[in-house]
């Protein structure tokens, strides 16, 4: 009991003045001390202190904005997810240009054997070095003991299932990593040419180790674009991508997530796309950014998706440029009239 401590020895001929106490509602510090005058003090907090940085964006919900990882966090995420690329390379380049069977999922788009065989093997990977962490693939979804995680890996093995398929060597493994919701690690891996660009939050994005960054062209009418395929474009999506289609100095198609990385290498200017799902463009992120690139939904809004066990996996229209300028003039014909 507080009666039961010994009076403290005072130096002083008055006592020593009573320490103000604060209003109760006042958010207060409470220290614990040998001095018993001491340990009822409480020193008020500001307001302003208490108060959690917040980002805030359209399309994205108002939360606290996490500390980012440290380097060597980075450095270490970044390793055992070129280990992930590689196990997943080697899956699938068993599998290019032989017999095996399509199957048509619920949205009708096909996959493979190669793509189920080499989520798995990812999956696998990464809770084995990370249980904490949670993956979403595009095969399986959610896996994860807990209902949340502050970092979410999101795959998809195979973007671009219909030129793996048929032979054509443009397809990509997609790895990305996100704190939540914010994509800080970036791969987009080529196992048949045996190419991988890597992009991470703060640093500059390499092609097998080698840095690479956009190109300038600030004019519109001067622009190498890229497209998957314009039978993509639905109403007044198919409208808004014809204004910017026309305003190009040349449009072409095919390549998915390929177009992306040709992009964060300088040899295209212009990416703009309909009906990404999350698994589709959140790798890319830190690739075109590292790059020097810009990439948002078609209004600007940065991309942004929280992935959990009950997330609803939307479509998004997505446009990457090389250039501010080149990006700014795109979202003008684009916005729909």
């Amino acid at each position: 009991m507080l009666s039961q401590v010994p009076k403290p020895l005072s130096f002083f001929q008055n006592p020593s003045p009573p320490i103000p106490i604060p209003n109760p509602t006042t958010p207060t510090l409470r220290f614990s001390t040998p001095k018993p005058s001491l340990s009822l003090l409480r020193l008020p907090l500001s307001p302003r202190r208490l108060t959690l940085a917040m980002a805030s964006n359209p399309g994205r919900p108002d939360s606290a904005v996490p500390l980012p990882p440290k380097s060597f966090e980075l450095d270490r995420f970044a390793e055992v997810a070129n280990k992930v690329a590689d196990a997943s390379g080697e899956v699938i380049r068993k599998f290019f240009r032989q017999k095996f069977d399509i199957l048509d999922k619920e949205d009708s788009s096909p996959v493979t054997i190669a793509d189920q065989t080499a989520e798995e093997t990812m999956v696998s990977i990464l809770l084995e070095n990370f249980p904490s962490h949670a993956v979403y693939g595009e095969e399986n979804g959610w896996r994860c003991k807990e209902k949340a995680a502050d970092y979410v890996w999101v795959l998809d093995p195979i973007d671009g299932t219909k030129s793996f398929i048929t032979g054509k060597p443009v397809f990509g493994t997609l790895i990305a990593l996100l704190q939540r919701g914010k994509p800080i690690l970036g791969i987009i891996d080529q196992p048949i040419l045996r190419e991988r660009w890597v992009g991470m939050s703060g640093r500059k994005t390499t092609l097998n180790g080698q840095v690479v960054s956009t190109r300038n062209c600030a004019n519109l009418a001067r622009a190498y674009l890229y497209t998957t395929s314009p039978h993509l474009f639905s109403a007044e999506a198919e409208e808004a991508f014809i204004r910017v289609r026309n305003k190009v100095k040349v449009p072409l198609y095919g390549c998915d997530c390929y177009a992306y990385a040709l992009l964060a290498s300088g040899y295209v200017d212009l990416v703009v796309e309909s009906g990404l799902k999350p698994y589709d463009f959140l790798s890319l992120i830190p690739v075109i950014e590292g790059a020097g690139g810009v990439i948002t939904d078609w209004k600007g809004h940065q991309l942004y998706w929280e992935a959990s066990p009950n997330s609803h996996v939307t479509s998004f229209n997505v446009v990457a440029a090389g250039d501010k300028q080149i990006h700014q003039q795109a979202l003008d014909s684009l916005q729909w009239q």
